[in-house]
C-alpha cells in the first residue's frame, strides 16, 4: 500500500513537473537591454534565473526582502534593481529557499534558481554564482515582465 502511495505522489510530481507553465514575457528590446548587463552606478542589479528545462509546469515566485518581484518558468530571468546593501531572497515551492547576499552599488549579482524534485511539488534551491556562468545561465533564458 505504501508503495503503491509512493508511486502514484512521483508519478503526480512528474506529471506536474512536465507540462508547461508561462508568465508575462518582457518584449525583444527590454530582453536585449537586460542582457547588456550594465549596473547602475547607485544601485545593483541582481539577475535571478531559470535555464533548466526540468520543471516547466511549473512557476515559481520569487521575493527580494519579502516583497514578491515575479514568478519563473523554464528558461527564464528576473532583473532587479536593489540598493546596496544586504538582501535576502526567496524562491517559494514545495521548500522556501532563501539566499541573503551583500550588494555594491554599479556591480551584478547572479543568482541561480534550480528545481529539484520534491514529495509532491517542485521544490528549490537558490544559489549565487560567477559572473561567467551567471552572464551564460542568463543569456539561455528570457526576461520575465
Amino acid at each position: 500500500m505504501f508503495r503503491q502511495i509512493m508511486l502514484s505522489a512521483a508519478l503526480l510530481s512528474a506529471a506536474l513537473l512536465s507540462g508547461c507553465a508561462s508568465v508575462p514575457m518582457a518584449d525583444a528590446t527590454t530582453d536585449a537591454q537586460a542582457k547588456q548587463f550594465v549596473a547602475p552606478k547607485e544601485a545593483a542589479n541582481l539577475y535571478i534565473y531559470r535555464n533548466e528545462t526540468f520543471g516547466t509546469a511549473v512557476k515559481m515566485p520569487v521575493l527580494v526582502d519579502g516583497m514578491a518581484v515575479g514568478d519563473t518558468v523554464a528558461h527564464s530571468y528576473i532583473l532587479k534593481q536593489v540598493t546596496p546593501g544586504s538582501h535576502t531572497l526567496t524562491s517559494k515551492s514545495e521548500n522556501d529557499a532563501t539566499l541573503t547576499l551583500s550588494t555594491e552599488a554599479g556591480k551584478n549579482y547572479y543568482v541561480w534558481q534550480e528545481v529539484k524534485m520534491g514529495l509532491l511539488l517542485a521544490r528549490s534551491k537558490l544559489s549565487q554564482v560567477s559572473e561567467e556562468e551567471g552572464k551564460q545561465g542568463v543569456m539561455e533564458s528570457k526576461l520575465v515582465k
